[in-house]
């Protein structure tokens, strides 16, 4: 694996990365909408810019994530990203800009246990429709990337936590995304681990170009991002 970066580089002249373009977001769940989570968010991202959300649990951090990636469905207010209004989008297209244009990485990885880890990365590529010759050598790739090419036929649970994340990176880069979100993506790991999983996002994103937007509860990582913010009962600070 490559040197890992002590600060998130520029991404110079570069512009692969989503804008993002977030105002007046409004969102509530419950009954009529009883119990609101967001409060009139409003939020502006350069392409192949590095953000980091912080804030306690049940801030609404997960949800604005869940929002900017098409998880979950605009109530009110605006959701722009890569110039694609969210909230215009009819369920198919919703499913082609996840597909096509976001990378997740979650806390709980998310890998399908039957699976190699090879095999974990091609699924996102089978999903996009590439061949299966195609689909096996970018995963091999992807998963070289991710310093893991001796442990691709290995399963999940022949993996560690670090290992396990790094497999999910692989496949939240399959598609090549513009944007990639990261919720709570080291919440699992020890502190070592962590900090290995953070310094090859930015590694990533620099040599990519991507934009990243990570949410976390640890305020030293949070620190590496080029910008933070803090959701504080729905409204960023």
């Amino acid at each position: 694996m490559a040197a890992p970066l002590s600060r998130v580089e520029t991404v110079g002249e570069r512009d692969f990365g989503a804008e993002i373009r977030v105002s007046g977001l409004l969102h509530a769940y419950g009954e009529a909408g009883r119990l609101p989570v967001l409060r009139g968010v409003d939020l502006d991202v350069e392409p192949g810019g590095y953000l980091a959300i912080t804030g306690v649990s049940g801030a609404g951090k997960s949800t604005l994530l869940a929002l900017l990636g098409g998880l979950e469905s605009v109530q009110s207010g605006s959701v722009m990203v890569g110039g694609r209004n969210l909230a215009s989008l009819n369920g198919r297209e919703l499913a082609h800009f996840r597909r096509d244009v976001i990378g997740f990485v979650f806390q709980d990885f998310g890998l399908l246990g039957m699976l190699t880890a090879l095999e974990n990365v091609e699924m996102a590529l089978s999903l996009a429709g590439v061949s299966r010759a195609e689909r096996r050598r970018r995963a091999a790739e992807l998963l070289a990337e991710v310093g893991l090419a001796g442990r691709a036929s290995h399963r999940p649970t022949a993996l560690s936590g670090g290992e396990l994340q790094r497999v999910a990176i692989a496949r939240a880069l399959a598609n090549r995304p513009q944007l990639v979100l990261a919720d709570e993506p080291t919440g699992n790991l020890d502190e070592d681990s962590a900090l290995r999983v953070l310094e090859l996002l930015e590694r990533l994103r620099a040599e990519r170009g991507c934009t990243l937007v990570v949410v976390t509860h640890n305020q030293e990582l949070a620190e590496r991002a080029g910008r933070r913010v803090r959701l504080t009962r729905g409204t960023l600070q």
